[in-house]
C-alpha cells in the first residue's frame, strides 16, 4: 500500500502535485474542488515479462450528476509529470487506461467509461472527443460513487494480450472490461495514477496497491492436450479381438464340417 512511513516517506511510490496522503485511510489524488491536479508514481518501473496490478480506488463527490474529470493508470516510459490528459502529459510513450467520469462530446455509450490508449511519444490524445480518436478498447462501468470497494485488475502477457477487470457490482465479482491482443507496452514501464479536475470535481482516491509478477503461461496459450490411451484398455481390446478372430474361425470350421455332410449325404442318393 503506498502509504508514507515515519518519516513522512513511501518506499516504492513518489507522490506530488495536489495529492494529500492520510496515512490510515487512502491517497487523495484530488480533492471535490476545481482545477486539481495529483498524481502518484512507482519509484521503480515494471521489468516482467508478465504481471499483474491490482488496486482499489473511490471515486466520489458532493454533486451526483455534475462531475469529473476522472483518473487514470499509466504504464509509461516516463513518470511524474504533470500534464493535461487526466493529470498526465499528452503525447506519452506507453499505456493508459483513462475512468472517464465526464463527457466532452456526445457518445452512444454512457458515462463513466473506462479506455485504453496506446501512446507512441507522437500522438495527442483526442481531449474535445473523450479519446474516441485514441481508443483501443473500452467498456462502460458505473464505478462512482459505489457501496462496494471499486478495483480494477490488470493482467499483462507480453506479446500476447492485456486484460482489464472491474469489481464494482458486488465483492469478488470481476466484470470483464476489455482485452486488447498484442499490445506493446515499454520494456521498462512506470506504473503510475493521477487525477484531474476542471470546472467540475470530484475526489479521486487510491486506497491500495498490489503487483505481482506471472510465472505461468497464458490461459489462451494451453495447447489441447492429446488423450494417451490406457495399457490396461489396449490389452482389453486386444484380447477381445484375439476372441473374436477365434469365434469367427470356429463358426467357419462348422459351416465347412455341415457343408461336407452335406454332399457326402447327396452323393449316396445317387
Amino acid at each position: 500500500m503506498p502509504y508514507i512511513d515515519q518519516d513522512f516517506q513511501s518506499r516504492w511510490f513518489d507522490f506530488g502535485a495536489d495529492t494529500v496522503i492520510n496515512t490510515n485511510k487512502h491517497v487523495r489524488l484530488t480533492y471535490d474542488r476545481p482545477s486539481q491536479t495529483g498524481w502518484l508514481w512507482s519509484r521503480l518501473p515494471i521489468t516482467s515479462t508478465n504481471w499483474q496490478v491490482e488496486f482499489e480506488f473511490n471515486i466520489d463527490g458532493q454533486h451526483p450528476t455534475l462531475h469529473g474529470d476522472g483518473m487514470a493508470v499509466w504504464f509509461t516510459s516516463e513518470r511524474a509529470k504533470v500534464g493535461p490528459v487526466f493529470g498526465f502529459i499528452d503525447k506519452f510513450e506507453g499505456l493508459g487506461i483513462f475512468i472517464d467520469t465526464y463527457a466532452n462530446a456526445r457518445h452512444p455509450h454512457s458515462f463513466p467509461y473506462v479506455m485504453a490508449m496506446v501512446g507512441d511519444g507522437t500522438t495527442e490524445y483526442d481531449h474535445d472527443n473523450d479519446g474516441k480518436k485514441n481508443e483501443v478498447a473500452g467498456c462502460e462501468a458505473d464505478i462512482r460513487s459505489k457501496q462496494v470497494a471499486t478495483k480494477a485488475r490488470i493482467t499483462y502477457y507480453k506479446n500476447t494480450y492485456l486484460e482489464v477487470k472491474l469489481q464494482y457490482k458486488a465483492w469478488d465479482q470481476w466484470e470483464p472490461c476489455f482485452t486488447i491482443p498484442n499490445v506493446t507496452i515499454p520494456s521498462v514501464a512506470y506504473l503510475g495514477f493521477t487525477a484531474l479536475t476542471g470546472e467540475v470535481s470530484d475526489n479521486h482516491d487510491i486506497i491500495s496497491v498490489t503487483t505481482n509478477n506471472i510465472v505461468s503461461v497464458p490461459p489462451r496459450s494451453y495447447k489441447p492436450s492429446i488423450r494417451q490411451q490406457d495399457p490396461s484398455s489396449s490389452s482389453w481390446f486386444g484380447l477381445l479381438f484375439i476372441l473374436k478372430l477365434i469365434a469367427t474361425f470356429a463358426f467357419l470350421s462348422v459351416l465347412v464340417l455341415v457343408y461336407r455332410m452335406y454332399k457326402n449325404q447327396s452323393n449316396k442318393r445317387f
